[in-house]
Parts: structure tokens; sequence; C-alpha cells
């Protein structure tokens, strides 16, 4: 895409984006009018009438589905019921990329499920890649609260031209503010919107300590209530389908209110458990995006020491995590 063409895109788009407020009137989509299958033959089941997709993992495949066309900018979302018992090494992904076009410079927006041996709970992850910054990462890790395997929760990622949310049942859990400070790093170019559920016994539990036991399987994910609903743009020209037609008044947030500041403080305050700006191994200083919370600073240095006390202990524990979540993608 010429430089001229994706300026044109990034204003209109922004546009497209400032005008929406109640997320919950937004339209969900037929599996048929909004995505395509991304592989696993028949472990990938449409089902009620279009609108609920069943993904498997078994000893043959995995599966996935990709969205039709690519975005610039807009709300995406999906109610997901993850697999149920002993799911070590399983990893369920809902995220966004650019990865098939961009190879060496993609963007990329993640939520990660990270299975877990009997009697513990599944972990969520969130990263955030911009012009193939791979090697930076910036991760959190959060428990849930609640059993995403007894019943449907939505999972829905905003992202404007200077802003990204990561929501959980319509609760922001992470914001994140573009700087100047990080130029490309901040997503910036057309994505597509995937889903996949796959082995990731490598690395998903314990470092791979513990693998996916297909005694338990089939693994299924379930998804529902799709929404795609942003700037459209045409994944073989590359140009506008929807950004200068903006089909309603009211929709997409511009930003987080503070009532739902309120209650993100609220669950990252007991559930956060990872996150790269407060990790001083890794970086002496924070990352420019990052606004450092104290309390966050205080509750996640109670949470793991090690990792977020900063000491020679730490520098080494980080620097093997590092390894390990860089293999954490969504593919």
């Amino acid at each position: 895409m010429a430089n001229g063409q994706l300026g044109r895109l990034l204003i209109l788009c922004s546009v497209f984006v400032l005008g929406f407020a109640d997320l919950r009137d937004l339209p969900v989509l037929s599996f048929d009018e909004g995505y395509t299958q991304l592989f696993g033959d028949d472990n990938l089941m449409v089902v009620k009438d279009g609108k609920s997709v069943h993904l498997s993992l078994d000893e043959r495949t995995g599966s996935g589905f990709a969205s039709q066309d690519l975005y610039l900018h807009g709300y995406f979302s999906a109610s997901i019921k993850l697999p149920a018992d002993y799911t070590a090494g399983v990893v369920v992904a809902f995220y966004m990329s650019n990865g098939d076009i961009f190879e060496k410079n993609h963007d990329e927006l993640d939520f990660e499920f990270l299975g877990n041996i009997r009697g513990k709970d599944w972990r969520i992850q969130t990263n955030v890649y911009g012009n193939g910054s791979t090697s930076v990462g910036r991760e959190e890790r959060y428990s849930l609260g609640f059993d995403p395997a007894e019943d449907f929760h939505q999972y829905s990622i905003l992202w404007t031209e200077d802003l990204i949310v990561f929501y959980i049942d319509d609760i922001p859990i992470r914001e994140i503010k573009r700087t100047e400070a990080m130029g490309g790093d901040f997503p910036s170019k057309p994505m597509s919107l995937y889903a996949t559920i796959w082995d990731g016994s490598s690395w998903a539990t314990n470092g791979g300590k513990y693998r996916v036991n297909y005694n338990y399987g089939p693994y299924i994910a379930e998804f529902s209530d799709l929404v795609l609903h942003g700037c459209a743009v045409d994944p073989i020209e590359q140009s506008s389908k929807s950004c200068d037609t903006a089909p309603a008044p009211d929709a997409i947030p511009t930003g987080i209110t503070s009532e739902q500041r309120r209650k993100m403080n609220r669950y990252r305050k007991e559930h956060l458990t990872y996150s790269y700006c407060y990790d001083k191994a890794r970086y002496q200083t924070p990352p420019s995006e990052c606004e450092i919370n104290p309390q966050e600073a205080e509750h996640l240095r109670a949470f793991d020491p090690v990792t977020f006390g900063g000491g020679r202990r730490g520098r080494h524990h980080s620097k093997r995590h590092q390894k390990n979540r860089s293999g954490e993608g969504s593919m």
C-alpha cells in the first residue's frame, strides 16, 4: 500500500471510528457474512444458523478462521467458551494480525488463552506488536475471576488511531495510548481478525512442562456473537471499502469513561499477574507508553518479587521467561 493511500485511510478511518457509543447494538455477523476457514478441515463446525463456530483440536490438527476483510481501526468482539477439564498445552487465540501481508514488519493485537492442568485456572494473555516489534513484546497476563469453560464471556478489542483497549465482558482490562516515542511500534496497518485453537505444548503451560494430553480431547472452543465493526479495506486492492461511509451515528467509543476506568483499575488490582511495564529486569526504564500505577507496582511486586523486584535473581528469571514468551505468537 502506498504511503499516500495509507495516510488517506488513516484520516478516513479515524473519522469513521469517532462516532460510536452503545457496543451492544452493533450487528452480529454470520460466519459466511464475515469469515472464512483458515485451517483444520472438519475441525471447524458452523452451528446455530451460521451464527456460532466450534473450533476443535485433536491429534490431527487444530483449527481456525479469519475475517474476509482487512480492517483499519474499529471494534472487534466475540463471545467465547473455552474447553474444560485438563487443558495443559492448549492455546486458544482471538487476535488481529497482518503477518501474511507484512512478514517482516507486521502488527498484532492478541487475546491468548493458555490452558492448564486440572484444578488450575485458564490464564489469559494480551499482547501488542507494531511494525514487527516481536523482540520487544508488550505482554500482560491476568487471572480471570471466573471459569471460562462454564459459560460464554465476551472478549473485545477497540483499535483507533491513538488508542487500543482490551475488554472482558464490557470491562476494559488494558489500555494502550499511542505516544510519539512509540513510532511504528503502535499498530497502524490494516489487519485481519483471527480465531484459532492449537497445540502449544512446547511453551504454554509451565514453559512446556505440561503438554497436551489428547486422552482428554477433542478440545472444543465455541465462538458466538461475532462482531466486525470497523473500517474495511479490500484485501486484494488494499483500498478503502467503507472508511468514508460510516453507516450509523452511534457505536464505537473514543476512550474509557470514568466509571469504566474505576472498573478497570479494580480488575487489574485483583487479577493482573504480569505486565512488561513493571518488569524491571527487562526494562530499567519503562517503555514510553507505560503509565506507572504505584498500586499496580506494589501488587505485582508482592505477587512475584523475583520478576518485579529488579534484583540480580530477577534479571536471570526475566531473561528465561522472555525467551519463553518469544514463542508465544498466535499462530
